[in-house]
């Protein structure tokens, strides 16, 4: 048995019919241990449609989800769906209960034979999460951010092998968001926790995710790595997807002095560079777009318009005339 896949889907579909025909095909896929696997794409590109059928939500049309070499049961052979081994969160917190603390609504997921374990465990969790200081106010009185870290130590504190979540972060502020994947890499990292996510915010399963799936139109388009990915995508999608980048067809790539065969040239900001020099200084800056710790240079040249990260904050203003230097593009 030591062979035997975690968690796998073989052959898996789900379709819904309809005027654009949504949902998954027929799909092949394992699910490592221990790791923390994303799952992006554009919406109705089927995402939450597999994390469903990876819990046994739904029922699929063809093929077997399995857990451990035995089938999951779909909703309807069994009473409460969903596996018992596996727990969801999604960006709803709707099961909380608003008007008990949060240290209550953490504890009452935990039998009661033995009330200083359960007291014991919600202290742990309450502490893994960083929720110490709110542990004793209503879950009314809480932020958003704040409402999810009650859901996923609800998730959390019944020590399941998988944690599903639906874009968790979705209504979470920037600050809560970082701190939250913060505590769940290093949970993860601790007890050897398997989380299956699933995202549409690049930068968000970039910083989280161990292994990377791309799904589109309900099809395994390409899975790996998430740095090698972001580096070499094999499709423009999912380039497009990881990175703001700029796509030119193969005319404008002749503008911007890149010869191809190819239909499309990719270009990440961070691979060109903006340099003055006596001659050829054609590129216009039209927009310069504060990012925080980095500016964003829209250039144009020629109908072609050109994205470029910047770092030296006021060298460049509207109406600047600029040469770029590209070190590096891909082509599809």
């Amino acid at each position: 048995m030591a062979n035997t896949p975690f968690l796998q889907a073989v052959s898996v579909s789900k379709v819904y019919p309809g005027a654009q025909n949504s949902g998954i095909n027929k799909t092949d896929l394992t699910i490592n241990q221990g790791l923390i696997t994303a799952i992006i794409g554009e919406s109705g590109s089927g995402k939450s449609t597999l994390l469903k059928l990876l819990y046994g939500l739904l029922s699929p049309d063809n093929g077997t989800v399995k857990f451990k070499g035995e089938r999951i049961w779909g909703p309807e052979e069994k009473l409460i769906p969903g596996h018992d081994a596996m727990k969801m969160v999604t960006q709803q917190s709707d099961d909380l209960n608003l008007f008990a603390k949060v240290r209550d609504n953490v504890a009452i997921m935990l039998p009661s034979t033995d009330l200083k374990a359960k007291q014991q465990k919600t202290d742990q969790m309450l502490t893994q999460l960083k929720m110490t200081r709110i542990a004793d106010k209503r879950v009314a009185d809480l932020s958003g951010g704040e409402r999810q870290r009650v859901a996923i130590a609800r998730a959390l504190i019944t020590s399941p092998d998988v944690l599903l979540l639906d874009e968790p972060f979705n209504q979470v502020d920037t600050s809560f968001r970082e701190g939250l994947q913060q505590d769940i890499r290093r949970i993860v990292k601790e007890t050897g926790l398997t989380v299956i996510i699933v995202s549409h915010d690049p930068a968000e399963v970039l910083s989280m995710a161990d292994e990377l799936i791309v799904l589109k139109d309900g099809n395994i388009l390409e899975l790996g790595n998430p740095k090698e990915m972001y580096q070499a995508p094999k499709n423009l999608y999912t380039a497009r997807l990881l990175t703001n980048c700029t796509v030119l067809t193969a005319a404008e790539a002749k503008i911007c002095g890149l010869k191809t065969k190819s239909d499309h040239v990719v270009i990440y900001p961070e691979w060109i560079e903006t340099i003055k020099t006596w001659t050829n200084n054609d590129w216009e800056v039209t927009q310069v777009l504060f990012k925080g710790c980095y500016e964003d240079l829209i250039l144009e040249y020629n109908g072609v318009t050109i994205r470029v990260l910047n770092d030296q904050f006021g060298k460049y203003a509207e109406g600047n005339k600029v040469n770029l230097k590209l070190n590096k593009w891909l082509e599809y």
